[in-house]
């Protein structure tokens, strides 16, 4: 009867340890490391960024432009197609250059807000576009912006 008491108390440790198991990713975390969470679904997000202005979340998408002077910034294409410029809290990390293509989870910080002429053209400068498209930057943009304190890179 003792060793049925000890089976039955692990077997159901076990159960109870597997049910609360996160799965991990494998992948590179800049930033802050953090807690992968339920996938966002990004038109939530922005509804309910439309509410209150700022939002405190995760989105994850497909990296499509990275800053090539140090990975100071990234563009990211969600799961609904939607582009979100990312910055990196407090500039106080960056992403390799070469993450363009690769899959993301961000955790942070997203907003909606205008871009100067000015920076649209320094980002521009940044991603090694030609004069002449520089030149056809000449009204600000209203643009989906995400501020990370932490970017896990896979793929």
């Amino acid at each position: 009867m003792r060793f049925f008491n000890i089976f039955a108390l692990a077997l159901a440790t076990f159960f109870c340890v597997s049910l609360g198991a996160q799965a991990t990713q494998d992948g590179s975390f800049y930033g802050e490391a953090f807690e992968v969470l339920p996938k966002v679904d990004p038109d939530a997000a922005k509804g309910a960024l439309s509410e209150v202005g700022i939002l405190q979340t995760q989105l994850t998408g497909k990296i499509n432009g990275v800053c090539q002077v140090k990975g100071c910034w990234m563009k990211v294409t969600l799961e609904n197609k939607q582009e979100v410029f990312v910055k990196f809290k407090d500039y106080g990390f960056f992403v390799p250059t070469d993450s363009s293509d690769k899959n993301v989870v961000v955790n942070g910080i997203l907003f909606q807000d205008e871009i100067s002429v000015e920076d649209q053209k320094h980002y521009a400068e940044d991603r090694g576009d030609s004069p002449e498209e520089i030149a056809k930057i000449t009204a600000p943009l209203q643009q989906l912006r995400f501020e990370a304190d932490g970017v896990l890179i896979t793929d």
